[in-house]
């Protein structure tokens, strides 16, 4: 047996977390020999609700999970883990201004940020909290002694979707659609790339030749499955979020095949001609161990406009939470 890990997951009471923390204690995330801890952190007034999450860990006596901790304070719960998923975030409400949201998570992931010193040294951080990319760029400032690269917020969810409405399209098994990526942010102005993305090895372009779906609908509708979701059922996304958050971990876990890549978002470098400062949606690939950004890939007009309208929007983002970096 290898030895324990330690993942934190937030808002740990809340929906989205009930269809993730019970993978995850499974070993289905980290493998089936990989025992853990897992730290579960809520706000005070969901610690009974979280109680009985608790509690229906224990009964499903996973062999793996060797303990739980449940708790309201984010420095208990970041010391020491090796993984947070940081799911919770405050939603928004009826009348509510999008930079109203923006500035009362942006304090929650202020007190994250800083509470993530105390992690252990290897820690990787997966913020899925909308809004996700701006969140993840406020908890990677506070956590100072936290290398960025080990931050990301999750596109991965957007990623799924586009793969399944190609596949769709194409009529083809969905494990014939590769090489997609999601440009930007987590948001309804995200660019999901079918230029660069591949449907039996060859250019997706070819095996759907129809521009106008391809620059309409397909892009539309990946940008705005979430609120179609939420008209559909009345909450939003939970089990494939939960789901997108798990392929994530794996991609980073596991050597992403060749000539292959996967989406996420980190902090910019620059690439692309995207400025830095901002985290923003990249094709990625990694060794298991370290990721890196796909470069050369070919940008057209189209494309660009499209990642300079969700970039533009990130930038926004980030004037209105200045004063919290």
């Amino acid at each position: 047996m290898k030895a324990p890990i330690r993942v934190a997951i937030t808002g740990a009471a809340g929906q989205l977390a009930y269809s993730l923390i019970f993978r995850v204690a499974s070993g289905e995330v980290f493998g089936p020999d990989q025992p853990l801890y897992l730290h579960l952190l809520e706000i005070t007034p969901a610690m009974k609700a979280l109680g009985g999450v608790a509690m229906e860990l224990d009964d499903c006596a996973y062999p793996l999970l060797k303990g739980i901790q449940t708790t309201d304070q984010a420095d208990e719960a970041f010391a020491g883990i090796h993984w947070a998923l940081l799911v919770g975030a405050k939603p928004r409400s009826k009348g509510m201004e999008r930079k109203d949201l923006l500035l009362d998570n942006g304090k929650i992931f202020v007190e994250q940020g800083k509470a993530l010193q105390k992690a252990d040294a290897s820690v990787r951080i997966l913020v899925v909290g909308n809004p996700a990319n701006t969140n993840c760029l406020i908890a990677l400032t506070h956590a100072q002694s936290v290398p960025p690269e080990r931050f990301a917020a999750m596109t991965r969810l957007d990623h799924n979707r586009a793969r399944a409405q190609l596949a769709a399209r194409a009529k083809v098994d969905l494990s014939q659609v590769t090489n997609v990526t999601i440009w930007g942010n987590h948001s309804a102005t995200q660019y999901p790339d079918f230029q660069n993305a591949k449907i039996g090895g060859k250019a997706a372009t070819q095996a759907i030749p129809d521009q106008t779906w391809l620059e309409g609908e397909f892009i539309s509708s990946v940008q705005k499955r979430g609120a179609a979701i939420i008209e559909a059922r009345g909450v939003s996304s939970a089990a494939s979020a939960a789901n997108a958050a798990i392929d994530h971990v794996k991609a980073l876990l596991t050597p992403t095949a060749a000539g292959d890549w996967f989406s996420a978002a980190v902090l910019s470098d620059g690439s692309y001609g995207i400025p830095k400062g901002i985290v923003c949606g990249y094709p990625l690939r990694t060794d298991g161990k370290r990721w890196e950004i796909v470069q050369g890939l070919p940008v057209s007009d189209f494309a660009r406009q499209k990642i300079d309208a969700s970039v533009k929007e990130l930038q926004e983002e980030k004037a209105v939470i200045q004063g919290l970096l």
